[in-house]
This record gives C-alpha cells, structure tokens and sequence, in this order.
C-alpha cells in the first residue's frame, strides 16, 4: 500500500528519522510493536417523524503506540500528534519491555491487493441532496401504506485513514470508507404497533445508496417486515429443529461460534474450542471460513490494524477444526502464522483477534429441500440482539422475523421468538445445508473487550436439530 496523498501525519507533525528512532528505542528488546497512526472523519444524517432529527460530524486524530514482550503488551495513545507526545507514549510502552531479551518479530507481508476505493464517500453528493433523500425516503414510505405511523431514515458515510510504523522501517497505510443507508418503519393496526428495519452499505461511495431504486427497495423491505410481524402470531415455546434463512443470520455463526474460534481465547484456554484443531467439531459438510478479501464488503480490511495483509482463512473444514483467527501477538505465542486478523477500534485501543467476514460455504440442497425436512418447528429469516458466552458457547438470539412451519410448510408469522442452544452443539446438529450462500445486506458491528469493528456475516440455509425456543404463546 503507498502512502495515501491527503493524510501525511510524518510530514505534517513528525520527521520521519526522529520517529522511527523513537519507536526502536521503545521495542528495543521486545518482540514486536508498532506505531498506529489514523485519522477518522464521519457523518451522520437523521430523518425522524417528518422532521432532521441528527446532522452530525465528527473529526478525531491521534496515534498508539505499542511494545509487546511475551503475554505482555505496553500501550499508549495520544489526540496530541507531535514529538514531545510520541517520547512520553514510548516511555510508556516501554514498561513492558523491561530488560528486554526478546528477538523482534519480522514486519508483514507486504501486499499490493486493494479491496475497496479510498475516495472519500462523504463527498460523493452534496449536503442538500442528502436531505432531500431523507425527505423523499420518509414521503415514499408513508405513501406505501395506511398503516405507517412513523418512519426514520438514516444515511451515515466515514473514511478512516491509517499508517502503521514498524521498527524496521516499513510503513503501511490503509484507506476505508464506509457508508450505510438504513430505514425503520412502525405501523400500527387497532392498536397494535409493531415496527421492521432494512438497510446496508459497505466500503464503497455513497451515491449508489442515494438512488432512488436502492431507497425504494429499502423502504419496501422495512415496510414487509413491519406488515409480517403485525399479523404474527405468539411464538411457541420448546425444543424444536429450527431452519435459519441465508444470509443475515450467519450472525447467530459469528456470535456462537465465531468468537471462539478467535486465537486469545484459544491460547488462554477459555474458548469451547480450546485444544480442539484436528477434531470433529460440526456436522461433515460445514465448512466456516473468515475471509477480509471480499471486495467492498462491510467487514473486509485490505490489511489489518497491524500491517498484515487480510486473507481467506478456513476455520472449520467438512466440520474438522483447522486453525483459529490470529493477531500477531497470540500467534507467535502459539506458534502459528498470523492470519490478518488483528483489529482495532482506533487509535486509542491495541490491536486483538477479531473476525472480518465469517460466513459457513454452501451445501447441495435447495432453500426448499431445506424447508421440506422440517416437520415441525420455526423458520428463522431476520435475528436482532443476542449474547453469548464463549467458555461454553451457550448462546441466546430473538428473532426479528420468523415463521411457524409445519410438514415442511412455511406457515404463519411469529413474534416473539428467541433461540436458546450453544455453539459448539449446534454446529453437531447441523441436518441440511443449502446451496443459496448470501451475505447480509451491509449492517454489521462487532463487540468484543469494550472495542466495537465492522464485520460481516453469510450462509447458506440450515436445517439444526433439537434447539430451544422461547416462544411467547400461552
């Protein structure tokens, strides 16, 4: 990656020599550690019930930077980008050195794939023409329907400008956009309110979300949800097999079994999957991958936040487990290659194991050979909030929309519905796997250690046996 030309922090507030000179002083004696500088500019624009309810920008810019020896990392951050700043941050970091005796880690690959523009999204259309979308956006959807009692519009853009320092004198850089387009609706019905969400973006421009074409199709999928769940019925309760709908919720994948395949846990023997590479851990035919390298996508990264280039890394293999997600720090200590997925929030955070785009590859059968095995239980297409926890993967998802199916017929809505199992047993419990592989629509953000990322997920259509639901119904 080259230096982008807008965003030059070393000619700006640094000399270059001084620096770097800096940085080995603080990693003199350890096994690795960088500098992380960025620069982060993002907005958001609000259309509430009929009227601009947020305009926001914001600006932040800073650097961390970072001395690991062994288990031991020492990090510092700063807003203040300038010389006197830097050596106060490297004494800092420098506590986790000690004495040293380390031998320093060799610098990343470099790599010369570029996965997305690096064009500033916020500046692909003119202000007054974002609001005028937000208008036509809450006019249309009011429009479709009688029901519609509120509506609310969301359009967000940002680009996130990297360099990362290393002591041997390599310097990488990364440019990332993001935009995200999103409407919500709540109708209403004899007094019954009930409300549907649709939306998505990724790393690309914003104009393409600003097409009429796109916010009508949005608007229409919010408003569908709305109208399913305002005829749904009281979920019932039990353990059942349960088929999950392609795409959007490979995010029940990320949460129960995504964060245990991520190396820190491993390496601490907390995870589900600790110890667990060689064995059989899903069903044959589950295949999970983590792959930073689909172009445009909202969880890819063309290097991660410590110079590495992103990758396809294959997890679990026809339901064997083969390898974890690795930052560098976790793979040295468990003598594996690093895999690319060394992530931050910021400037302000280090760097961890976190997951790009997590999805689960593509079976034979069809969405209604799927469909057909199911004699009795639910049919889950959207999933909201969920939580897990990883030393045993027991996971608890609700469902956002979701269907009654009976025979291998899809029936009636139902609202709701949660989803009770954990992980590692329903990855065992796996009895169909259809061939429709799609990703989520763009929507994606990823919790872990008080950092929040980017991410993505996808599948296939899943037929898993015996999970509990919790219903609503009497």
């Amino acid at each position: 990656m080259q230096e982008n030309s807008r965003f030059r922090p070393f000619e700006t507030h640094f000399d270059l020599d001084e620096t770097l000179g800096v940085l080995r002083d603080a990693t003199h004696g350890a096994d690795d550690g960088e500098l992380f500088l960025e620069r982060r500019r993002a907005e958001i624009l609000v259309f509430d019930d009929g009227r601009v309810k947020t305009a926001s920008f914001d600006a932040s810019e800073g650097f961390g930077l970072r001395a690991v020896r062994g288990e031991t990392a020492g990090y510092a951050h700063s807003t203040e980008i300038s010389a006197a700043a830097l050596t106060r941050a490297a004494k800092t970091a420098r506590l986790a050195v000690g004495d040293g005796g380390g031998t320093l880690a060799e610098a990343p690959t470099h790599t010369n794939q570029k996965l997305y523009t690096d064009s500033d999204p916020m500046e692909d259309a003119e202000f007054p023409v974002k609001i005028e979308t937000l208008r036509e956006i809450d006019a249309f959807t009011r429009g479709l329907d009688g029901r519609v009692v509120q509506v609310s519009a969301t359009i967000a853009a940002s680009l996130q400008e990297v360099h990362i320092l290393r002591p041997d004198g390599s310097l990488v850089t990364d440019t990332r956009p993001m935009t995200r387009l999103n409407v919500s609706v709540i109708v209403e019905k004899d007094g019954r309110p009930e409300s549907g969400s649709h939306g998505g973006g990724g790393r690309s421009m914003l104009s393409p979300l600003l097409d009429p074409e796109h916010w009508q199709a949005t608007a229409n999928e919010a408003l569908r949800i709305a109208l399913v769940n305002l005829e749904a019925q009281p979920a019932p309760a039990g353990q059942m097999d349960v088929v999950l709908g392609a795409g959007w919720p490979g995010i029940l994948l990320h949460e129960a079994v995504g964060h245990g395949l991520e190396g820190d846990f491993n390496r601490k023997g907390t995870s589900a999957f600790s110890g667990l590479v060689g064995t059989q851990v899903a069903a044959k035919g589950v295949t999970v991958v983590d792959d930073g390298t689909i172009p445009d996508r909202r969880g890819s990264i063309t290097v991660d936040d410590e110079g590495s280039p992103s990758a396809r890394n294959v997890l679990i293999e026809d339901g064997v487990l083969v390898g974890y997600m690795q930052d560098r720090q976790n793979a040295r200590l468990m003598g594996v290659a690093a895999t690319g997925n060394g992530r931050r929030e910021s400037f302000s955070h280090a760097p961890m194991p976190r997951m790009t785009n997590t999805i689960m590859e593509n079976g034979q059968a069809s969405r209604d050979d799927v469909l057909g095995e199911l004699r009795d239980g639910i049919y889950a297409v959207g999933f909201g909030g969920g939580q897990v926890d990883i030393t045993n993967g027991k996971f608890v998802f609700s469902c956002t929309e979701a269907y009654r199916v009976e025979n291998g017929k899809v029936g009636a809505p139902v609202t709701g519905a949660t989803l009770i199992g954990d992980g590692p047993a329903a990855m065992k419990q796996i009895r169909a796997i259809g061939n429709d592989l799609a990703m989520d629509p763009g929507v994606g953000t990823c919790g872990k250690a008080g950092q929040s990322v980017p991410v993505g997920v996808g599948q296939p259509t899943l037929l898993i046996g015996g999970l509990t639901v919790g219903g609503s119904a009497a």
